[in-house]
């Protein structure tokens, strides 16, 4: 193949979509359970069938697919599992919403049935969408192996998980105080709520004492909860209220007698020192409620409005039952005040609905019994948590578990295996089989189903298990592929997911359900806000918004801020629009380079430009490669290379690409998926391109070097080039494909035979069916000596004393120029000249032992090395007039900041501030005036 039939452009949007059939076609995501390549298992965070992709599936699928695709390089068995969340209380909500757009309907207007119907309906589509999409950003998921969370395996699973919890007592049913979201009317776990600081009032109440004048005032911040009180709790130790201990109150309006109670938890200094205890509506009062024995009054209806328990406010919603609450003690003289006060306020993290503590029936997971097991995992390092800062968010949280509520008033999600005699409702059956109970069947009008579901993380928290065939204990995968060798998510979910993974999957295995985790950060994005002359903002979005993005300057009254993505913000990035305008690769190249490792991960937009042109510069450095290599054949590989017709720049990029591949190594081994990305970038474009193919340039076009030169050469740079391909694929794995492919193509069928140290591996390579099945590159078998370092080391200080002068003169860089250097030894410099010549745009350089007597020049000192640049007159001149101006400008600065600071008056009376600033930019000038006056003496 030559240039002429080498496209001069990637065409991405062609290229992709062939290559992924071509993959896909052939089988090379499939993993084989009966292999004996050690394993290498993943599963993917299943996405919730809602919608379509976001940026964060695009980072998390992409950190997943460069490790399966580096590791099945590297001789493993990759078995990567997708599948899809049926995310119970997200997607029934987007369905009930869809449907009351559509059709007008709520949930209720239907049948169960057929509710879930159109919820199944939604779910197809959705996924379809779904594993396009994944498909597009290049995952090389084993597709025949696709789950989703509410399979006929994924129900047996989560069956036979709640039957053994439940028959060894570790799932209970009962009364507790539960985050009640009233807008789903659903119970939530506590790490499902979300909670915002928002300004509200505290209200100060009279309590009447019961056969007495006296009464006692409380704060609290919802006045509408007194209907559900059965307490006033003071601290024993206030001697104010010590005598009222065991005395009673009247609470307002539903004529009910409360005792006071002295609790150690009370806090005296809060409010008055005394507080109302609603056991039904509070935790903290749950707990005081408990200890003392009190009434438990629920006051709420499901919706959030007030129950039949709330007396004349009865049938109200809450906030209105507030209102007249407030005015009704006015009435009665029983409202003191209120003072502002900041509120930590409790919301849904799916509906945003204010949450209600709210005391009801439900199913919970007693974690007691797990915390030491959980514990031990990562302390012993069994389970291996990266970055490790993140490990002690793991045990704190694990030190603080609380039971876990696992039922969910809802629809859609794994109905709890649980049947109810309908004259004792204590009378219970579990049952984890298929159809219903053999009880049930001989009885059917006695027994009723639980009509909740399982929490979604529930499910979810088998996920290992399920991808891998559990409940069927003789499943391939299950023996082949668990544990899993890795999870990649987000640190957000660390609590909701990871740590309930480990507890369900290791209490039902009783192994491990993964070895490492990498928790990645959460995606930022610049959301940009225009303020007006009033204060007043709104966040800017558009043509504009992305003008912003890619560098234009902000205008006064615009202000820019990274943030969460959030439509409602203006900062939103689609994946799939990236993708469609910069391609695959530039995308996870760009993703894999922002993450960091930390919990926030900043994504400037101008990065997908930047990897789309590193796109383009590999395709554009392998065109140039293989107009040099197009007549190569495979039994040239096969002859090797002659490591004694190596010269210093061959040893500089084999030296630098072995560094490469161990630096790689330890990238990959801790995750540093940045660094990944960019010691990949930075040594095709630094190393390969900008510094070797420019100083062999000569010896290709045939102008210095024999037959014998250019042969090492051409071999050597088809040998790196697919190397570096190799190295590449991971993280780029389409371009480099189709340019692993074109290689093939061109050197045809290979030869028997191994090749040598520089040419065998490749030669391993090219005899894959395709760069995804080829072995990882590895270091070569050679070392640079240490002289022939130090000399190219030495070359590079000078190439850069060189640019270094050309850009003070502001030379042209098309512009050859002669030059001299001047040292007492010249055989170390002779083998750097065609260095010097290539990369320093040098016509030529004379070694002398010193300097010229005429002409004109610029020099620059390397250690005793001094090299000279001859400068045409003109340039010399200008260059020389903008020095003395600039000389001529400091030394006045100079001369007036040291008059001030000398003056004794000044640096009393000033600003301490401004005496330090002028004292740093005295500094600075002379350091900057030094640099002028050494540039001028540099000119001969």
């Amino acid at each position: 193949m030559t240039t002429e039939d080498f496209p001069k452009a990637y065409n991405f949007q062609d290229t992709e979509p062939e290559l992924y059939v071509f993959w896909e076609k052939n089988g090379m995501f499939k993993a084989e359970a009966s292999s004996d390549k050690p394993p290498y298992s993943v599963i993917m965070p299943p996405p919730n069938v809602t919608g379509v992709l976001h940026m964060g599936h695009a980072l998390v699928n992409t950190l997943q697919d460069v490790l399966v695709r580096y590791k099945r390089m590297s001789g493993f068995e990759v078995c990567w599992i997708p599948g899809t969340d049926h995310a119970g209380i997200a997607t029934q909500t987007v369905v009930e919403r869809h449907l009351q757009a559509s059709e007008g309907k709520r949930r209720t207007d239907y049948s169960r049935e057929d509710f879930l119907k159109h919820i199944w309906a939604w779910k197809e589509k959705s996924e379809k969408v779904i594993l396009s999409q994944l498909r597009q950003l290049g995952c090389s998921c084993d597709w025949d192996r696709k789950r989703f969370t509410m399979e006929p395996l994924a129900n047996r699973a989560v069956k036979k998980a709640f039957k053994t919890l439940f028959e060894n007592g570790y799932i209970y049913r009962g009364y507790y105080l539960v985050n009640w979201d009233p807008v789903l009317q659903t119970a939530l776990a506590d790490d499902e709520v979300e909670y915002e600081e928002k300004d509200g009032w505290l209200y100060y109440i009279r309590y009447r004492m019961v056969g007495s004048q006296e009464s006692i005032v409380v704060a609290t911040t919802r006045p509408e909860t007194l209907l559900g009180d059965t307490g006033i709790a003071v601290s024993p130790n206030d001697e104010r209220y010590a005598s009222w201990i065991g005395a009673s109150v009247e609470v307002p309006f539903v004529n009910r007698q409360i005792p006071i109670i002295g609790d150690a938890s009370v806090d005296p200094t809060f409010g008055t020192g005394a507080v109302k205890v609603t056991p039904a509506h509070d935790k903290d009062d749950y707990l005081m409620g408990t200890n003392h024995h009190l009434p438990m009054i629920n006051i709420l209806t499901p919706s959030g409005g007030i129950n039949e328990n709330g007396g004349p406010f009865a049938g109200m919603a809450k906030e209105k039952a507030r209102e007249e609450i407030l005015i009704a003690l006015e009435e009665q003289g029983l409202f003191v005040r209120k003072e502002p006060y900041k509120l930590r306020v409790g919301v849904s993290y799916r509906s945003g609905a204010v949450i209600e503590p709210y005391l009801s029936k439900q199913w919970f997971v007693s974690v007691s019994e797990f915390r030491g097991a959980l514990r031990e995992f990562v302390e012993s390092q069994d389970i291996k948590i990266f970055p490790k800062d993140f490990v002690k968010n793991y045990l704190s949280w694990v030190n603080h578990l609380r039971d876990w509520c696992i039922s969910r008033q809802l629809w859609w999600g794994h109905r709890i295996p649980v049947w109810y005699h309908k004259n004792d409702d204590e009378r219970v059956l579990c049952y984890d089989g298929e159809g219903i109970p053999e009880e049930v069947a001989q009885d059917p009008d006695s027994w009723y189903q639980d009509p909740d579901v399982l929490d979604t993380w529930f499910s979810s928290g088998l996920w290992p298990l399920t991808c891998l065939g559990w409940p069927d204990e003789n499943s391939p995968d299950l023996k082949k592929f668990y544990p899993t060798a890795l999870l990649v998510t987000g640190h957000d979910i660390l609590f909701f997911w990871v740590t309930r993974m480990v507890l369900l999957c290791s209490s039902m295995s009783g192994e491990k359900p993964f070895s490492e985790v990498f928790l990645h950060g959460l995606i930022f994005g610049k959301s940009y806000k225009r303020y007006n002359d009033f204060g007043e903002w709104s966040y800017i979005s558009g043509k504009e918004k992305l003008a912003y993005d890619m560098g234009e300057a902000l205008p006064d009254g615009v202000v820019a801020k990274w943030e969460k993505l959030s439509k409602s913000k203006g900062n939103v990035i689609d994946p799939l629009e990236m993708i469609a305008t910069y391609g695959t690769d530039a995308v996870r190249l760009t993703l894999c380079s922002c993450a960091n490792r930390g919990e926030q991960i900043d994504l400037d937009y101008r990065l997908f430009e930047e990897y789309k042109h590193f796109a383009n510069k590999v395709w554009n450095g392998a065109r140039f490669i293989f107009g040099h290599i197009s007549d190569l054949q495979g039994k040239d590989l096969l002859a090797g290379i002659d490591e004694d017709s190596l010269g210093l720049e061959d040893f500089y990029i084999l030296d630098g690409f072995n560094q490469l591949i161990h630096q790689l190594e330890e990238a990959y081994a801790t995750y540093a998926f940045d660094k990944v990305a960019t010691l990949a970038y930075e040594f095709f474009r630094n190393d390969l391109c900008s510094t070797y193919i420019e100083i062999i340039k000569p010896t290709l076009f045939g102008k210095q070097g024999n037959e014998a030169s250019q042969s090492t050469k051409r071999t050597l740079l088809a040998v790196l080039l697919i190397n570096v391909l190799g190295v590449l694929h991971p993280v780029a794995p389409f371009i480099t494909e189709s340019l692993f492919l074109r290689i093939q193509d061109t050197l045809g069928a290979l030869p028997e035979g191994d090749g040598d140290a520089f040419t065998g591996h490749a030669l391993r390579m090219l005899r894959s069916r395709a760069c995804m099945e080829a072995p990882y590159p590895k270091a070569f078998d050679v070392k640079m000596p240490q002289d022939l370092r130090e000399s190219f080391t030495l070359a590079q200080r000078l190439v850069y004393t060189i640019r270094n002068i050309r850009g003070q003169m502001q030379l042209d860089p098309r512009l050859h120029l002669k030059a001299f250097v001047v040292c007492s030894d010249t055989t170390e410099i002779q083998s750097c000249i065609p260095i010097l010549q290539a990369l320093g745009g040098l016509e030529s350089i004379q070694l002398l032992d010193k300097e010229p007597e005429k002409g004109l020049y610029s020099f620059g000192v390397v250690d005793t090395i001094r090299l000279g640049i001859f400068v045409p007159e003109e340039h010399l001149l200008k260059e020389k007039g903008r020095l003395e101006k600039e000389r001529v400008r400091l030394e006045r600065a100079v001369e007036n900041l040291e008059r001030l600071l000398g003056d004794e008056s000044f640096c009393q009376k000033a600003n301490p501030n401004l005496v330090v600033a002028k004292q740093e930019a005295l500094k600075n000038n002379r350091i900057e005036l030094q640099g002028i006056l050494d540039k001028l003496a540099s000119f001969a």
